[in-house]
């Protein structure tokens, strides 16, 4: 089965590139670009893409606010960030956008299929090491918890997991932890997306950071 996919980005060298490596490779394939948001909005509509692969910095509408509007739309299609994390400061709206996970712009041309596959299957891309990257950037200006938010209704066990979701733990990683099977972490992380009604792991770490769960580095 192949995974249709949107390039959005302003730059036509960044879509070029990408394009050539999609198209080099079995089961994945381009089905259109867009050098702005609105491009990125108006052509998903047209032609459904599995995965946008989605810049952040483009003129007039952004990427975040494009990703808010195309996951607001409840289709079957999922965002990939283009970001550069040394630069973006925008990283935590892009979640809460909608945003399923990111590409760095200078990783491996392998890791970049991984990630359009990962996504594309309805996962997120929040491996480990990109997590802790993240909270590291929030810690200048972490969002507050919200202070109205209703109880979520999970157990003591499920808050654990939650925190160590949020920190960055990867099922295996939160099986040692906490001396359950990795089969019973995944049943835990299952749970947690139905209660908190949660997209993906990605929507997982924002609420474990406005539940107040998680403290960002000193």
């Amino acid at each position: 089965m192949t995974v249709r996919v949107l390039l959005a980005d302003d730059q036509p060298l960044v879509r070029s590139g990408l394009r050539v490596l999609i198209d080099e490779t079995p089961d994945l394939a381009v089905v259109a670009e867009a050098g702005t948001g609105a491009d990125a909005v108006r052509l998903t509509a047209e032609t459904r893409p599995d995965v946008v692969v989605m810049d952040i910095r483009m003129p007039g509408m952004d990427g975040i606010e494009a990703t808010r509007q195309i996951t607001a739309a409840a289709g079957p299609t999922r965002v990939l960030m283009l970001t550069t994390f040394d630069e973006d400061a925008h990283v935590y709206g892009a979640l809460r956008a909608g945003a399923s996970g990111f590409l760095v712009k200078d990783m491996a041309l392998d890791d970049i299929l991984a990630a359009i596959r990962v996504v594309a299957a309805g996962d997120a891309l929040i491996a480990p090491s990109v997590t802790r990257r993240l909270i590291a950037d929030f810690a200048a200006g972490p969002p507050a918890p919200r202070a109205a938010r209703p109880d979520p209704g999970i157990t003591d066990r499920e808050r654990e997991v939650l925190t160590l979701i949020g920190r960055g733990l990867s099922n295996g990683e939160i099986a040692q932890e906490l001396f359950i099977s990795p089969a019973t972490a995944k049943s835990h992380v299952a749970r947690l997306l139905t209660k908190l009604a949660a997209r993906d792991r990605v929507q997982l770490v924002i609420t474990a950071y406005e539940l107040g769960l998680v403290t960002p580095p000193s």
